[in-house]
């Protein structure tokens, strides 16, 4: 790495991470900010997680919000599924489609036959892997990178495929663009966590960012060298602005989407860590002022509030504000639990 000349503080970076996910201040509805919302693709692993990712990010998001047409489900990075703008499509496919021949081959191989199953049809994803042959169906997620195919998953019900035009864009151009979207979001960051993050193998991320080249620049973190983008050098240097009162992230959320050291970053407390990032399901983040202050879970119109500490009565307030507000499809009205 070349020596870096810009060292930037835990504040600077969090500041920034939130700004660019428009956490301190809610983005106008429309199209415009639902593709900014989905820069670096919302995870939707668990039913609704982007809606209330887009909620936390656009104002006035209604229940309906992922049936905009401008927006897509895919089987993104790590092959969770994703809403992504439907105009970044190829980005979250073929940016992801491997460099390695045979791995390649392989997904082509199957999303050709996958194609052939559909003819043109949507398919329930259990009834295309029977008609393909293949016993677990969760291996066609696989054809994904090849931007052949799309899918409706509501959580309720098995996700529903069909076939689509593959895009006219090279493999490594939305690669690029998939690295730039990274950085932009998550970054400071390294192409070491840029694999992980989009499930690449380790080998795969390091080309990705020297293909870049002058568009990145070398930064100092609390936690090691990394890299931004060049074009986001001034955010960083720049001076924070207001924070939002509070925010309730939900479950895969990217502000929270890390590993190994990011994660000691955005919570240094080990113990608070484990509470966050569990081993099963992970837990929504609870931001407070730019900090997450505990943890969240829902069942049905009933949400349970975990606090790593004492809270101000002004940020209960605001926090269950933010819970009254949650586009939620349920007739009854949020109530709001503390634990001790």
């Amino acid at each position: 790495m070349k020596r870096s000349t810009l060292v930037l503080t835990r504040k600077q970076i969090l500041a920034v991470r939130r700004r660019v996910g428009a956490l301190d201040e809610r983005l106008p509805r429309g199209r415009t900010s639902l593709r900014r919302a989905a820069w670096a693709g919302l995870q939707d692993s668990m039913p609704r997680a982007a809606l209330l990712s887009i909620h936390a990010r656009v104002q006035g998001t209604k229940p309906t919000a992922l049936q905009d047409p401008s927006l897509l489900q895919v089987w993104g990075p790590r092959f969770s599924v994703y809403v992504v703008a439907a105009r970044d499509f190829a980005v979250f496919t073929l940016g992801r489609l491997p460099h390695e021949s045979r791995r390649r081959a392989a997904a082509e191989d199957l999303a050709a036959r996958l194609t052939a199953v559909l003819a043109g049809r949507r398919m329930r994803h259990e009834d295309a892997a029977t008609a393909l042959g293949v016993h677990d169906a969760n291996a066609l997620r696989y054809a994904a990178p090849t931007g052949t195919l799309a899918l409706r998953w509501d959580g309720a019900r098995q996700a529903v495929l069909w076939s689509v035009p593959r895009p006219r864009v090279e493999p490594e151009a939305a690669r690029l663009e998939l690295a730039r979207r990274y950085l932009h979001v998550f970054g400071p960051a390294t192409a070491a966590a840029f694999a992980q993050w989009a499930g690449f193998s380790s080998r795969e991320g390091g080309p990705a960012f020297e293909a870049l080249g002058d568009a990145l620049v070398p930064v100092r973190t609390p936690i090691g060298d990394a890299w931004i983008l060049a074009d986001d050098e001034e955010a960083f240097r720049a001076q924070s602005g207001p924070t939002a009162a509070a925010r309730l992230l939900p479950s895969g959320d990217a502000y929270f989407l890390l590993q190994g050291a990011d994660r000691a970053l955005l919570v240094p407390d080990a113990n608070r860590r484990a509470a966050l990032w569990t081993s099963r399901v992970w837990p929504g983040a609870v931001l407070v002022e730019g900090e997450v202050v505990g943890t969240w879970r829902r069942a049905r119109e009933t949400l349970t509030i975990e606090p790593w500490g004492r809270l101000s009565r002004a940020a209960r307030n605001a926090v269950e504000a933010e819970a009254a507000s949650l586009p939620l499809p349920i007739e009854e009205p949020i109530r709001v639990g503390w634990t001790a």
